[in-house]
């Protein structure tokens, strides 16, 4: 099997999001990883504009787009999987463990029609599935601790990480979502900088630091992440690591798209079902001190 993939990176600012089409030049068949949905949370309103822009490439290159993969459920952007699968038939595929993570939302925000199965979406991998995109060999890594479902995909030479790691400067995801646990966060960790040094590795988002750099990037290198990052360099124990993380992740304030996002993912970026008018409507659970 060929082991270089053609990669493109799409980068939604709104959301900080790297979205992904990866593809076999040799049979042009490809994948889209964390396509992002464009919605405005102020009007309620959506477009198709990054899902278009990645659908635009994959035709110009001649591509066909086979599967579309999720990382995780994501907390910052609605996903653009259904208009993908829509226009091309594409597969929908997450973690098996997104049952986990059906299960913990769907009391929260009383979605008796997600299933808490998984069957939203067209398959659910385990940990070290084996599957292809053309003649490039796929690896399902399970990586959770910023969620249960959480998993990076090796292609070839590359691996996307999801939200586990960030650029070496900005450091790690945090792990204080529901399901979420720092400890397992640094095992994961682990098992991707195991890996050699030179794997290259694609993040699903970039923020850019107080200090330094002033440009977004979303590729590094094991090498450097174990070298660099500010949260998980060489020498940090596991004690201390989970001491940092929780720390930090006390000060955070919740993601702006939370709650959209949560409702929308776990169908696999399907809307809740209409109600009556005809009109899909998303909940905001309300909590009085």
């Amino acid at each position: 099997m060929s082991a270089k993939s053609v990669i493109d990176a799409f980068f939604d600012e709104p959301t900080n999001t790297i979205s992904y089409l990866v593809a076999d030049p040799e049979t042009k068949c490809a994948a889209v990883i964390d396509p992002v949905l464009d919605y405005d949370h102020k009007s309620g309103k959506g477009t198709v504009k990054s899902a278009d822009e990645i659908l635009a490439k994959a035709a110009a290159a001649g591509c066909k787009i086979e599967w579309v993969l999720e990382t995780h459920v994501h907390a910052d952007h609605l996903s653009g999987a259904p208009y993908i699968k829509l226009k091309t038939g594409a597969k929908v595929a997450i973690g098996e463990r997104i049952r986990e993570v059906q299960k913990i939302f769907r009391p929260v925000f009383n979605a008796m029609d997600v299933s808490g199965d998984g069957s939203e979406f067209d398959r659910l991998f385990k940990d070290g599935e084996i599957f292809s995109i053309g003649n490039l060999k796929a690896e399902v890594l399970a990586t959770p601790g910023h969620t249960p479902a959480c998993v990076s995909y090796k292609i070839g030479d590359a691996v996307f990480v999801g939200d586990t790691l960030f650029m070496p400067d900005y450091g790690t995801a945090r792990a204080d979502f529901p399901g979420g646990d720092a400890r397992t966060l640094y095992h994961s960790i682990q098992k991707l900088m195991a890996m050699p040094r030179n794997t290259r590795l694609f993040l699903c988002h970039d923020y850019l630091p107080k200090e330094g750099r002033n440009h977004y990037a979303w590729e590094t290198t094991v090498g450097e992440e174990l070298d660099r990052n500010v949260h998980v360099h060489h020498g940090i124990s596991e004690d201390e690591f989970v001491a940092m993380r929780t720390a930090r992740d006390s000060t955070l304030s919740a993601p702006l798209l939370l709650l959209p996002s949560i409702q929308v993912n776990m169908r696999a970026g399907k809307l809740p079902p209409a109600e009556s008018d005809g009109v899909h409507y998303l909940k905001v659970p309300v909590q009085l001190a």
